[in-house]
């Protein structure tokens, strides 16, 4: 909530008075910065409908899905920029495939006090974290500590496994 606080207080002016190329297509008018991403995102878990994802404060990420024969882990790293984004570099495996590392991206802006975010490049901009509490943000699916971690060591193992 400080966040969103903080960042409603800058006006456009102030945030684009940096000289950094500005990615016109994915950087809105107010982006949290690097620092308020972190803030958002590092030693939380991001909890999905049939997995999760760690995001370490070293910067590690760790990633889960289970389902019927499709069991997945992935590890990697996370990022966050100026322009208001949030990347992941995760390389997924399975019993059956192996990906290479692969970029996914998340920008952010301020709208109204709130913080929108949407899946790059093209996606469409949802409701990530209101300056109050609202019972559809993305960002109630986040738990402070690495929540799930014993369930990705259980699925590592179950993938890892031999046989």
């Amino acid at each position: 909530m400080a966040v969103c606080g903080h960042l409603a207080l800058f006006s456009t002016a102030e945030a684009t008075k940096s000289n950094a190329p500005v990615e016109v297509a994915a950087k809105p008018d107010i982006a949290p910065t690097a620092f308020e991403l972190q803030l958002l995102y590092a030693d939380r878990t991001w909890n999905w409908e049939n997995g999760a994802a760690y995001f370490g404060m070293d910067r590690h990420l760790q990633a889960w899905t289970a389902g019927q024969d499709s069991s997945a882990v992935a590890e990697g790293r996370w990022l966050v920029t100026d322009t208001g984004k949030m990347c992941m570099e995760l390389a997924w495996r399975s019993k059956t495939y192996k990906t290479k590392p692969r970029r996914t991206c998340y920008s952010h802006r301020v709208e109204n006090g709130n913080i929108e975010q949407r899946k790059d490049p093209d996606g469409a901009w949802y409701g990530f974290k209101h300056a109050k509490d609202d019972p559809a943000d993305e960002h109630r699916k986040f738990e402070a500590g690495n929540t799930k971690g014993a369930q990705f060591d259980e699925t590592r193992k179950l993938i890892d496994t031999k046989g």
